[in-house]
């Protein structure tokens, strides 16, 4: 029987080894990593051969050569593990790279959005008036009480500044949710010098049971003119003139008496139906009319409030509710239509 030397066949292993790593280092990608594999630790492998040496052992070096197989092992499958781990990595980062792209470019897709009704008629509205020669003025959705009523001429004990008409805040017994535009004409009258001609528009607030004519908030645009010797006349005219271009043709109006704190005389502004041309449809509740705007000549007290010579100075004011001129542009029969996100908006 031949004796095998033990550290014959550890320097055999310690060969195997140093070429199980060269070629994993070299060799080894992840379409041939089960051959090497199988090459190095499989059943067929060299090391798995050592085996036959065995038999050809002294008893005592057998254990030593089993400890010894079994380290090989373990260091070229932690070697095979790591350069294939390596080459999964690789291929990730080389995937990710390849798919990378810069969220601060263009995506080539342009999806174009559409104006809300609302804020396209209320832009045709300020358009017609700015060309009237009327400049735009602003002013604070919050406001207070002067503004808002006494100003305005509105008495102490008149119903609209009841807590169930008016949003009072808890800042101040004062201070409150403006409830029309027409403080904006007060705060303009101030700073201004006349003549002038200025609209005003914004959101209001009034507490109104929500339904398909009302809701609790809506908009608002205001028209003053002032100057000397103006009268109803020059108010139809101006108001006729508006109409007119929105509705792209001229339309009969008629002015209906009314009371408003701020105005003197008031009146309602009606108009001939756009829609059935005054022959009673369901848009206009078959009268063949529609209420537009509420107008008049502004009261010579809230002249002389705003430091305005009223024996040398008169003027118009009109109101009108921009969400009753989108519905009428945009046939849409519902208020809450504008406010609750239906998509049918923007298709029209």
């Amino acid at each position: 029987m031949q004796t095998i030397n033990l550290d014959e066949l550890k320097l055999k292993l310690d060969q195997i080894e140093i070429r199980a790593s060269e070629d994993c280092k070299t060799n080894l990608n992840l379409k041939n990593a089960h051959q090497i594999k199988a090459k190095y630790l499989g059943n067929k492998s060299e090391i798995s051969e050592f085996k036959v040496y065995m038999k050809d052992l002294k008893p005592e070096d057998k254990p030593a050569l089993g400890k010894l197989i079994n380290e090989a092992q373990s260091r070229i499958e932690t070697i095979f593990n790591s350069r294939n781990d390596e080459l999964k990595q690789e291929e990730i980062a080389a995937k990710l790279e390849a798919e990378k792209i810069d969220i601060s470019l263009p995506n080539g897709r342009r999806t174009l959005g559409k104006i809300h009704p609302l804020n396209d008629v209320t832009k045709d509205v300020v358009g017609i008036f700015q060309r009237l020669g009327f400049k735009l003025v602003d002013g604070p959705e919050l406001e207070n009480t002067y503004y808002n009523f006494t100003a305005l001429n509105t008495g102490e004990d008149h119903p609209a500044r009841d807590e169930q008409d008016t949003f009072y805040t808890s800042l101040s017994p004062e201070i409150l949710l403006r409830s029309h535009t027409s403080s904006i004409q007060i705060r303009a009258m101030e700073k201004l010098k006349p003549p002038f001609r200025i609209i005003g528009h914004g959101r209001v607030y009034r507490n109104e049971e929500v339904n398909a004519r009302k809701m609790p908030f809506f908009h608002q645009l205001e028209i003053m003119l002032i100057d000397e010797n103006i009268n109803f006349g020059h108010m139809k005219w101006f108001l006729n003139e508006f109409l007119k271009e929105f509705f792209g043709k001229s339309v009969n109006t008629r002015l209906r008496p009314d009371y408003f704190p701020f105005t003197e005389p008031s009146a309602e502004l009606d108009a001939e139906c756009v829609f059935c041309e005054g022959k009673g449809c369901n848009t206009c509740g078959g009268r063949g009319w529609l209420e537009l705007m509420g107008c008049g000549m502004v009261d010579p007290n809230v002249l002389e409030m705003a430091k305005i010579d009223s024996k040398k100075y008169s003027g118009f004011a009109a109101g009108l509710g921009l969400e009753r001129f989108t519905m009428l542009k945009h046939k849409i029969s519902d208020i809450r239509t504008l406010f609750n996100g239906d998509q049918r908006l923007y298709k029209s």
